[in-house]
């Protein structure tokens, strides 16, 4: 998810020297299985996911956010998962120490790193919720405007470290989950990755991993190494994760996976999945994007998945953050409206469904307004697009997940 198409100022840390055989970045884990105190998901529900990404969710809670349903407070992994949620996805960012020091003075903590992600997967679990983990890969936000490497990472000068940083990482990551009884179920290999991933914000002695400057084989390289990670940290752990890549707008889906495969050598993965947000994405229309799902379901032979989506449910305003949506023209015959909220969050699933897709998951459902703050201002730019009304009400929209469908 690309926020606002502005330029993210990244905290500026020290750089560290690397060695190809002992990463620094490698995070301190004890192998094995979970330990008896915590929730643990020992199997992934079979049929179709319903997904919120609740990455803001504790920083707009520690803020002065409040949700409710049926008339009382109550946390927002609940309520989601009582209308039909199924998957909470959480992004994990490198070395966030902007989302700290953001609040100047006042801040206390960092948000969408490992210590927060950990927190947030306890709290989805407690409601029987599977977790999708969405590794970044970076300090900020990755998407298919910018793929900024981690600060720490920068003065790494061959392929072979940085897949090996790659590894290390994201194996640490995933081994201090599994000692805690948190490892997801599911596990994104990058957010977004369009033109790849980790080739911004540094030298021109970095190997960078550019599919658009047709670096495929570098790209393929450090997926790979992603991939490995996560197939080796699951042989200790009774949670098995399904690996999943990720790009932007349908429409990029077969040239982004066809050159993946082929040019990348990257084969061994699970689920095909894409963003799309019918605003921004228009060169498949949402009548005829079950045709495409069946084309990647078949070509591939993956599971397909919509990773991320949206839709306005009012083009008002809650605070002064400026919206990312609520200028645009609505789709014909879903207007911006919590119904046509729910209309066009219905079509999509029926779209999905009918095409053989496994799942599709809202993105920031729960953005609602507080005093938390982000790079570009404080509360939200999303409030009109959530799954939340101005009251933190769950919108007339929210029941999609609940609907019958074919």
């Amino acid at each position: 998810m690309k926020i606002n198409g502005l330029s993210i100022a990244l905290a500026i840390l020290s750089l560290v020297t690397f060695n190809r055989c002992k990463q620094q970045d490698t995070v301190a884990a004890t192998p094995g299985g979970p330990t008896s105190t915590t929730v643990v998901s020992t199997t992934q529900a079979a049929g179709f996911q319903f997904g919120a990404d609740l990455s803001y969710v504790n920083q707009i809670l520690d803020h002065g956010g409040l949700y409710m349903d049926q008339n009382e407070v109550r946390s927002p992994y609940r309520i989601l998962k009582d209308q039909g949620a199924t998957v909470a996805r959480f992004r994990l960012w490198h070395t966030p120490t902007w989302t700290k020091t953001v609040y100047g003075t006042a801040g206390t903590q960092l948000y969408n790193d490992l210590a927060d992600v950990e927190k947030s997967i306890r709290l989805a679990r407690e409601q029987g919720l599977l977790v999708n983990l969405d590794i970044h890969y970076s300090d900020v936000w990755a998407d298919p405007a910018r793929q900024d490497v981690p600060t720490s990472w920068t003065a790494i000068k061959t392929i072979d470290v940085l897949a090996d940083s790659v590894y290390q990482y994201t194996l640490g990551t995933l081994l201090r989950l599994n000692s805690k009884g948190l490892m997801p179920d599911m596990v994104q290999i990058g957010n977004e990755i369009n033109c790849g991933m980790l080739y911004g914000n540094v030298p021109a002695s970095f190997p960078a991993c550019n599919a658009c400057k047709n670096q495929w084989s570098q790209l393929g390289q450090v997926i790979n190494s992603g991939i490995r990670a996560v197939r080796t940290a699951s042989a200790s752990s009774v949670t098995k994760p399904k690996v999943l890549l990720h790009v932007a707008d349908p429409k990029n889906v077969e040239w982004w996976f066809d050159n993946i495969k082929t040019q990348g050598n990257v084969t061994d993965f699970d689920v095909v999945g894409f963003s799309y947000y019918p605003l921004w994405h228009t060169t498949i229309p949402v009548d005829r994007l079950s045709g495409s799902v069946a084309q990647f379901k078949s070509k591939y032979g993956k599971q397909v998945m919509m990773l991320e989506t949206a839709y306005p449910w009012s083009t008002g305003y809650n605070d002064t953050y400026a919206n990312q949506f609520g200028s645009q023209t609505p789709i014909a015959g879903y207007p911006f409206t919590q119904q046509g909220q729910l209309d066009l969050l219905k079509l999509l699933t029926q779209q999905m469904k009918d095409g053989g897709g496994s799942g599709i998951m809202y993105w920031e459902p729960a953005w609602i307004t507080s005093s938390m703050k982000d790079l570009y201002g404080t509360g939200s730019s999303w409030e009109n697009a959530t799954l939340f009304d101005f009251s933190g009400k769950p919108t007339t929209g929210m029941a999609y997940m609940k609907q019958a469908y074919k």
